[in-house]
C-alpha cells in the first residue's frame, strides 16, 4: 500500500471507532491502527504484526457490505465489510428513507434468530424505525424465520425485517427484508434491491440517524405466534391419520418450540428431539456447518434414530424455513437415507394432487423436472422461475413451490416464503396416511418413477475461498462450452446472463443434453447467491418400464451423475 493509502485507512477506521454504537466492535477494532502503524517504520520488531493489522484493516475496510435481493449476509466484526450494528442502523436507516416514499407512517415487522447480536440488531431496527416516523411490530423471541413472513401479511405490514443468516456458518449474520402491500409479503426483488441500496448509500454520519428510544411494541407469544400455528394447523386434512413416529433435530436454531406446538396441535405424537442439537446456540457445537445439506449434519438425527427406530426423521435448518426428511434405508452407512429436496418436493406435490389441490405448481429452473410432469399429469398450471423463493412467490395464483434447497412453500396464501414447519406437518401427514397402507415414502417415490420416469438429481458444490476461482470457472465455461459430458451430446448451451422472455438476466448458464438410453438430461452452472459456493445442478431422466428394471434405472441414473461430475469439473477447471 502506498503511504496515502495507508493514511487513509486509518483515517476510515478511526472515523468508525469514533461512531461505532457498539463496546464490543470498539474493543475488536480499537488497538489494529496502532499495531499497524508500530511496524511502519521499518524496523523489524513488530514488522509481522503490523502486516497482519494492516491486512485485516484492508479486507473490513475495502468496501462496504453490498445490499442485494438476498439483503445483507456476512462474517460478524467491526468495519463496512461486516456485520454488525452500525451496517444495521445504515440499512434499517435506507429502509425506512425507502418505505415512506410510498407509507409515510407504515409498519414494519421485526423478527430474530438466536445467533449473535441478532437480538440487538432487531432492537436497532425498531428503533430507526420508529425514529424514521414509522411503526414497528417486534417479535417477541427468537423465532423462525417463516413467522415473521406470516407476520408481515398477518398484520398488514409494509415491510418485514429478518434477522438471520439461515444455515450460513456461525461466524455469519443477516438481515432480510420483506415487501408487503401489493407485494404480499415476498422478499425483495430488482428494482427494489438497488433502490433501498441507493438509500443506504445516502445515510450520512451515524449520528444524524435518529434513533427511538422506544415506542415500538414488542408482541406477545398470543399475538405473533398463535395466529401463526392456527394458520398452519390448516395445512392438513383434519381427518387423516396422526399415527407416526419421528426424530426431530433444529440443529441448534429457532425451530424446537413452534414444530413442537404446531405437531401437538395437529395430534401427531411429540418428536423424539436430538438431545444434543435441540437447544439454540449460536456457536453450533455439534456441525461444521448448520445446514442439513452439509456432510455429517446429520450424523446425531441417525444415531438417535438408531436407539429409537422412528418411522422419519425430520430435521429443520437454524431459522426453520427449510426442512430435511430422512427415511429408513440399509444399504446406507448409517441405516438411514436422507432426501433430496427435489424429491421431497416431488412427495409433496404428489401428496397435493392427490388432496384435489388447485392453483399453480411452481418451482426454480436448477430442481428437478419431475415437478412439471406431475402438474402436467394432474392438469394444473405449472411455472418455473429463476432460483429463490422471492421468484417463487410472485408465481400468479400460486398454490405450492419447492425448490431443490430443501425449501418448500406448502400454504404460499399464509407465508410467501419457504416454510419448514408447515412443510414438516404435510411431510408428517403423507408419511402417517402411506403407513396407515402398510407403504413408505420410498414406495411413492417409486410410484412416481414408474409414472414419469426416474428422475435422478445431485449436485456438484463447490465452496471457495478466494471467489475469483468462481469467476474464472464461469468465463471458462463461457470461453469453451463444453460439448459432451458423460457420454451425452450437449445439444445447447444457453447464457442465463442474456435472459429471456421468461427468465430475467442471472449469472448462470444451463445445457441441454442427450444420448442413447436417457431421455433427457440438463445442467445448470450458477455461483450461490448466499454462500462462497459454485453450484452446479445436475439431471438425468430414464424411462422405467416395470418395478424390476427400477433398480438397474438407478445404477445407470447413478453412474450418469457421477461422470457427469467428473467431465464438468474439467470442463471448468475446478
Amino acid at each position: 500500500m502506498t503511504r496515502d493509502t495507508d493514511r487513509d485507512l486509518l483515517t476510515r477506521a478511526r472515523a468508525w471507532l469514533d461512531e461505532d454504537p457498539d463496546p464490543d466492535t470498539r474493543a475488536e477494532l480499537a488497538d489494529l491502527p496502532a499495531a499497524a502503524e508500530a511496524g511502519s517504520d521499518g524496523e523489524a520488531t513488530g514488522a509481522e504484526e503490523s502486516a497482519r493489522a494492516w491486512s485485516d484493516l484492508s479486507e473490513r475496510f475495502s468496501g462496504t457490505l453490498q445490499f442485494g435481493t438476498a439483503g445483507l449476509r456476512g462474517e460478524m466484526g467491526a468495519g463496512p465489510m461486516r456485520m454488525n450494528r452500525a451496517v444495521v442502523i445504515r440499512a434499517a436507516a435506507g429502509l425506512a428513507a425507502y418505505l415512506k416514499r410510498d407509507a409515510p407512517d407504515g409498519l414494519v415487522v421485526i423478527g430474530y434468530d438466536a445467533r449473535r447480536k441478532s437480538a440487538d440488531f432487531a432492537r436497532d431496527t425498531a428503533a430507526v424505525m420508529v425514529g424514521a416516523g414509522l411503526r414497528a411490530l417486534l417479535l417477541p423471541r427468537p423465532l423462525p424465520t417463516p413467522v415473521l413472513a406470516f407476520a408481515v401479511r398477518h398484520f398488514g405490514a409494509a415491510a418485514g425485517v429478518a434477522v438471520t443468516a439461515s444455515h450460513n456458518p456461525p461466524r455469519d449474520n443477516g438481515y432480510k427484508v420483506y415487501l408487503g402491500g401489493d407485494f404480499g409479503g415476498s422478499q425483495i426483488v430488482p428494482p427494489h434491491d438497488a433502490g433501498i441500496a441507493a438509500e443506504i448509500a445516502a445515510v450520512g454520519a451515524l449520528k444524524e440517524v435518529p434513533l427511538a428510544s422506544g415506542g415500538w411494541q414488542t408482541l406477545s407469544d398470543e399475538g405473533a405466534l398463535e395466529p401463526y400455528l392456527a394458520r398452519a394447523a390448516r395445512v392438513l386434512d383434519p381427518h387423516s391419520s396422526r399415527d407416526l413416529s419421528v426424530v426431530y433435530t433444529p440443529m441448534h436454531g429457532v425451530g424446537r418450540d413452534v414444530l413442537l406446538a404446531a405437531f401437538a396441535r395437529a395430534g401427531f405424537p411429540e418428536p423424539v428431539q436430538v438431545v444434543e442439537q435441540a437447544e439454540p446456540d449460536p456457536a453450533f457445537p455439534t456441525v461444521s456447518f448448520p445446514n442439513p445439506e452439509e456432510p455429517g449434519a446429520m450424523d446425531l438425527a441417525f444415531r438417535t434414530a438408531a436407539q429409537v427406530n422412528p418411522d422419519i426423521v425430520i430435521a429443520n435448518d437454524p431459522d426453520a424455513d427449510r426442512v430435511a426428511v430422512a427415511v429408513p434405508d440399509p444399504a446406507a452407512e448409517a441405516g438411514w437415507r436422507m432426501l433430496r429436496g427435489d424429491e421431497v418436493g416431488a412427495l409433496l406435490a404428489a401428496h397435493l394432487v392427490h388432496r384435489q389441490a388447485q392453483g399453480t405448481f411452481a418451482t426454480t429452473i436448477v430442481s428437478s423436472t419431475l415437478l412439471a410432469r406431475i402438474a402436467e399429469s394432474a392438469r394444473l398450471p405449472y411455472a418455473e422461475t429463476l432460483t429463490g423463493f422471492k421468484w417463487l412467490t410472485r408465481v400468479p395464483e400460486l398454490r405450492y413451490a419447492y425448490e431443490e434447497a430443501l425449501g418448500y412453500a406448502a400454504d404460499p396464501d399464509g407465508v410467501r416464503d419457504k416454510d419448514g414447519i408447515t412443510a414438516a406437518l404435510l411431510v408428517a401427514e403423507l408419511a402417517a396416511e402411506l403407513k396407515e397402507k402398510g407403504r413408505t415414502l420410498t414406495d411413492l417415490l417409486d410410484d412416481l418413477a414408474l409414472t414419469h420416469g426416474l428422475h435422478a438429481t445431485d449436485q456438484l458444490s463447490v465452496r471457495v475461498s478466494d471467489l475469483k476461482v468462481i469467476a474464472d470457472a464461469m468465463a471458462r465455461l463461457r470461453e469453451r462450452p463444453p460439448t459432451r459430458l458423460a457420454g451425452l451430446t450437449v445439444d445447447s448451451a444457453e447464457d442465463l446472463e442474456q435472459g429471456s422472455a421468461d427468465l430475467p438476466p442471472t449469472d448462470g448458464l444451463r445445457y441441454r443434453l442427450s444420448g442413447e438410453g436417457v431421455t433427457s438430461a440438463r445442467i445448470v452452472v450458477r455461483p450461490s447467491g448466499t454462500e462462497p459456493k459454485l453450484k452446479c445442478y445436475l439431471e438425468v431422466v430414464l424411462p422405467v418400464r416395470s418395478g424390476n428394471a427400477l433398480a438397474d434405472a438407478r445404477a445407470e441414473a447413478g453412474r450418469l451423475l457421477a461422470a457427469l461430475k467428473t467431465d464438468l469439473s474439467k470442463a471448468a477447471g475446478l
